[in-house]
């Protein structure tokens, strides 16, 4: 059946290209973008493929207006796929970045979320929250811990809505992509640079440079995010499914090793 969907963060990365791939699905999308730069150039883009059930609003959520509005829409699906991110040693990182972090990950979705499902459990309503959460949701590599720890949150706030929905037929699931090339990452990577000071911190910038951009160089901090792209088109929608999606499969198997291997961690 084609659903009405609600995307935040749609106006670049995955959520654009699974946005346009779901509307060629025939599905009605309603995505939504942080700046409103990014709205009338997306709408152009719609139209020149020809999408006309393709809508696109700014959707900036740390604005309450654009989340009260959002919150009064139809849809059958929200799917919260916005975000950003800090990386850097957790132990030098500034907190009101860790604080900024949150935020915009975990407190201002949950925001929205909280509005739209007390409105689908007023009208009776069978809807699904879907998160972007991440591979780092699930195990901590060294300097991105403060990003990954948003995701850790966003992945027990979503254990606990689906078990605190169910009684109301409200779908609750949580995508886990792998590090795809999509500059997401690449960015992030950067933004420690904006403050860790050599002369200040123990941290010294060419080494941790130098550890992104090794990473950034494998094979795994490389991927197409196309494939990416092509699951969530499937997943977003769906009726039925794993309420946890990881992405690829090679890294799902990284996962379940890291977490069995937790149990005999030493200090």
């Amino acid at each position: 059946m084609p659903k009405t969907i609600l995307i935040t963060g749609a106006g670049s990365g995955f959520g654009k290209g699974a946005a346009i791939g779901m509307a060629r699905n025939g599905h009605s999308i309603i995505a939504t973008t942080h700046v409103s730069s990014q709205v009338t150039p997306l709408r152009e883009e719609a139209k020149a493929l020809g999408l006309q059930n393709f809508r696109v609003e700014r959707l900036d959520l740390t604005d309450p207006y654009d989340i009260a509005q959002a919150q009064s829409w139809d849809f059958d699906v929200l799917w919260n796929n916005a975000g950003m991110g800090e990386a850097g040693p957790v132990w030098e990182i500034p907190i009101d970045l860790v604080r900024r972090n949150y935020e915009v990950n975990v407190f201002l979705p949950l925001q929205l979320t909280q509005g739209v499902v007390r409105r689908w459990v007023s009208e009776r309503k069978n809807g699904k929250v879907v998160f972007t959460s991440s591979m780092g949701g699930l195990f901590t590599p060294a300097n991105w811990g403060t990003y990954v720890s948003t995701k850790h949150a966003l992945e027990s706030i979503a254990e606990a809505l689906q078990q605190e929905l169910a009684p109301y037929g409200i779908k609750v699931q949580t995508i886990n992509p792998g590090a795809y090339y999509t500059g997401y990452n690449e960015t992030m990577a950067d933004n420690p640079f904006r403050w860790l000071d050599d002369s200040k911190h123990f941290t010294k910038r060419a080494e941790l440079r130098k550890g992104f951009d090794d990473f950034f160089a494998t094979p795994e901090g490389r991927m197409d995010p196309q494939e990416m792209i092509d699951r969530m088109i499937e997943i977003v929608p769906a009726d039925t499914g794993k309420f946890r999606n990881v992405v690829p499969r090679k890294i799902e198997d990284m996962l379940r090793n890291h977490q069995l291997a937790a149990w005999d961690n030493q200090i």
